[in-house]
């Protein structure tokens, strides 16, 4: 197993750099890299290298997650991973190290993406070889959705009722815009 954190982004609507938001004494992309080492062996950042992991950027930039997502997987490709990987985005300010361990030890031959209130979360999924070869395909195709990665056959949709057991809905709260930024600040 293991995992790409996507820091690429440009933080548009936020107004500020994500990755170097402080929470618990350490940066966004810090802390999101610390808690995808301890879960698996090999992390790869896609981004500038905010996050002290080894790093790789798009070519060309800024083409969004789905890019992001194709960029990792190649990095991975070329040191001989083949199979699954954890995608994590940085803005996850809750996120844990035991929702992280749950979905690399979750039972499933596809991939598995949590939902949240009937939105699934793609940007903290384990994904299988096959979905995260996808990826280039579907670039190459000019899609830049990630809607069409899980909604591959087989693709594992986890409700609540799935992984209520090891985390709770804030563990994907994310920070896009000022106001999840002040919400966050405000319930710390």
């Amino acid at each position: 197993m293991a995992a790409i954190l996507l820091c690429g982004g440009a933080s548009r609507r936020l107004g500020q750099d994500k990755t170097q938001l402080m929470v618990e004494g350490s940066t966004l992309a810090v802390r999101t890299a610390g808690l995808l080492q301890r879960v698996v062996e090999t992390t790869v950042e896609v981004g500038p290298g905010t996050s002290g992991l080894p790093a790789t950027l798009e070519d060309p930039p800024r083409e969004g997650p789905l890019a992001a997502i194709a960029t990792g997987v190649d990095w991975l490709r070329e040191r001989d991973h083949t199979g699954s990987a954890l995608v994590v985005a940085c803005d996850l300010p809750r996120l844990s190290e035991q929702l992280l361990r749950f979905l690399v030890e979750f039972d499933s031959p596809g991939s598995v993406v949590p939902v949240v209130r009937g939105r699934p979360q793609p940007l903290c999924a384990k994904w299988c070889q096959r979905d995260l070869d996808g990826a280039n395909e579907y670039l190459a195709l000019g899609v830049r959705s990630l809607q069409h990665l899980y909604e591959q056959p087989d693709v594992r949709l986890l409700n609540e009722s799935q992984w209520q057991h090891v985390a709770r809905e804030d563990d994907f709260f994310d920070i896009d815009t000022p106001a999840d930024l002040q919400q966050f600040r405000l319930s710390t």
